[in-house]
């Protein structure tokens, strides 16, 4: 098979893009109690509770509430009882990502080729109906306990998909838009391995790649490739640690998550000063930066439209390529164990993923790693 790997910076050049994805269709979290992290993303990060499975669906083993803004869709589910491998999930990992679930044009064919290539089988074609229409569905396995669903959600016209009830809310109106990547962290010598992964079973291309020298401190480092669809619109970083003086933020990830999963979670805003402003005052933490970084802000990206007083006072870094400049800004974890957060993000032109502030960012990841113990 041709290796597609060696693309240009910010490109992506898939030769055989088999899965035609429409889009990233959800996320599903398994996590320890459903009900209380929908209340806690509806109240701080102001998305709307649109449907929902359990016992009052007909559903005996699990609940599970679909959450929406814009673009954005979160499932939360949890196990009814202490037996199954949801729950010896959720034992390990804590709550984390499960399901990065893509909207496809065909899910035979998806499923066909990925397996063929070297998926790990974990569900094969299935389809799902109730008087709202039907879905068709598959799954195969990616890294550590992770997996991708493969979607055809075009007969079905529900709030999410058979077995759900709509809770009458629809998609809430705010800030965030879509998911721009998902970020997978994996154990030292396994990035090359999910890379090929990505480009062999998945028909991706690589799309940026970053080493060591890219981003690291005095401290720790890391390495990270970015892969991405035929359509350059799914991205997904995958990072593993590279050798360091100490414990970097991969590694405190792998310790705390029992192994490879899903890191960060970028959603995309067209205003993320406003964003920002909002998720702070509904309780969202995030990094903090040094009043240093601002100093030079202008000397290193130029021009910008947003006042620097107030990217300043939020905290939101900003970095400049060739084609234009971003805006973003990372959240402290999002559950008790430092694993899963979030990354904010605004491009204005920009396909990058902040090569400028790394360094910046890395050292406040690792302010916040000695804060816990775990530098």
């Amino acid at each position: 098979m041709a290796d597609r790997s060696a693309t240009a910076p910010g490109t992506a050049a898939a030769t055989d893009d088999f899965l035609s994805i429409r889009s990233i269709d959800h996320l599903e979290f398994w996590v320890g109690n459903a009900k209380q992290a929908a209340f806690f993303y509806q109240h701080a990060f102001g998305l709307a509770v649109t449907a929902y499975a359990g016992l009052e669906t007909g559903v005996r083993d699990r609940a599970s509430y679909v959450l929406q803004q814009g673009k954005v869709r979160f499932v939360f589910s949890s196990p009814l009882g202490p037996e199954g491998f949801m729950a010896e999930q959720i034992r390990l990992h804590g709550d984390g990502v499960h399901d990065i679930a893509l909207e496809v044009e065909d899910v035979d064919r998806a499923y066909k080729e990925t397996t063929k290539r070297g998926a790990r089988r974990v569900q094969e074609p299935t389809t799902v109906r109730d008087d709202q229409g039907e879905i068709r569905r598959a799954s195969v396995g990616t890294y550590g306990d992770t997996v991708h669903s493969f979607i055809d959600r075009s007969k079905y016209r529900g709030a999410f998909l058979p077995g759900y009830r709509d809770t009458g809310s629809k998609a809430a109106d705010g800030p965030l838009l879509y998911v721009d990547h998902v970020v997978g962290n994996v154990a030292l010598g396994d990035m090359n391995k999910f890379v090929a992964y990505y480009r062999d079973v998945m028909g991706f291309a690589q799309f940026q790649h970053f080493d060591d020298k890219d981003i690291s401190t005095e401290y720790s480092a890391l390495m990270s490739k970015v892969m991405a669809d035929g359509s350059g619109k799914v991205k997904f970083p995958i990072n593993e640690p590279a050798p360091g003086k100490k414990k970097s933020q991969i590694d405190e990830y792998l310790e705390y998550y029992r192994g490879p999963g899903v890191q960060h979670i970028a959603l995309a805003t067209n205003d993320i000063i406003n964003t920002v402003s909002r998720l702070r005052d509904s309780g969202i933490q995030f990094i903090n930066v040094p009043p240093s970084y601002y100093e030079m802000l202008e000397g290193r990206v130029g021009r910008i439209q947003e006042d620097k007083g107030q990217l300043a006072k939020l905290g939101i870094l900003v970095d400049r390529d060739e084609e234009g400049y971003l805006l973003q800004i990372f959240s402290k974890p999002a559950q008790d164990r430092p694993t899963v957060f979030y990354e904010v993000i605004e491009r204005k032109g920009s396909r990058g993923f902040g090569k400028g502030n790394f360094k910046a960012l890395f050292e406040a990841i690792e302010r916040e790693q000695a804060l816990r113990g775990n530098l």
